[in-house]
């Protein structure tokens, strides 16, 4: 219903913050670490989905794109609500999520106020093709504000640099992607298979 808002901030309480525009206050629930907490008094653009239950409509607001979508995929797991979404937003940063799924490491969801390792396990499963996908790691990738790669590189050049910028944007120093990417055998890997295997040798290298 409400893609974003756009307006002010004009007071915060545990849950979230109320932003006026046009005469209208919206209370729009947050992550418990949202910088929108910060930004009482101050002009702000918020992401926003709107979720109807038979009790209950509700506004959860983010900070951007990659974190909307981050919070409506979760959604989509069996047993996982609004509520345990933004929870596990709340327990750790989009790009740490999205390489937790990727990982398999099930540690930093349970970290989330309700959520077990079960649960986290079928988070796993259910998202770790979708959060994988070319077009969720692009997303993270622009976010890092990263450059395109000429199109005329060669396939297997053009995809290490890619899996490198995946990685800066997932969190890691620009020499640790590398030196993981360099260490994968490419030939014959699509780009999700060299930025999955990079991140398992990342992850032993820490």
């Amino acid at each position: 219903m409400f893609h974003y808002l756009k307006g002010t901030i004009t007071m915060s309480f545990d849950d979230g913050v109320v932003l006026e525009t046009s005469g209208v206050g919206f209370e729009i629930n947050l992550a418990g670490a949202s910088p929108l907490f910060g930004m009482v008094g101050q002009e702000a653009l918020v992401y926003t989905a709107f979720v109807v239950r038979e009790d209950d409509m509700s506004l959860y607001g983010f900070v951007s794109k990659e974190e909307l979508r981050l919070f409506q995929l979760l959604r989509t797991v069996n047993g996982i609500g609004a509520k345990a979404a933004l929870a596990i937003l709340s327990a750790a940063s989009a790009a740490e999520i999205v390489k937790a799924i990727l990982l398999e490491d099930v540690s930093v969801l349970t970290r989330a106020s309700g959520v077990g390792k079960k649960i986290a396990q079928r988070v796993v499963m259910e998202l770790k093709d979708k959060v994988a996908s070319l077009e969720e790691m692009g997303s993270l990738v622009r976010a890092s504000g990263a450059a395109p790669q000429p199109a005329e590189e060669p396939r297997e050049s053009a995809n290490a640099a890619e899996a490198v910028k995946a990685l800066m944007a997932l969190g890691y120093a620009k020499s640790e992607a590398a030196d993981a990417v360099s260490e994968v055998d490419a030939e014959g890997l699509t780009l999700e298979e060299l930025i999955m295997a990079a991140l398992r040798g990342a992850g032993k290298a820490r």
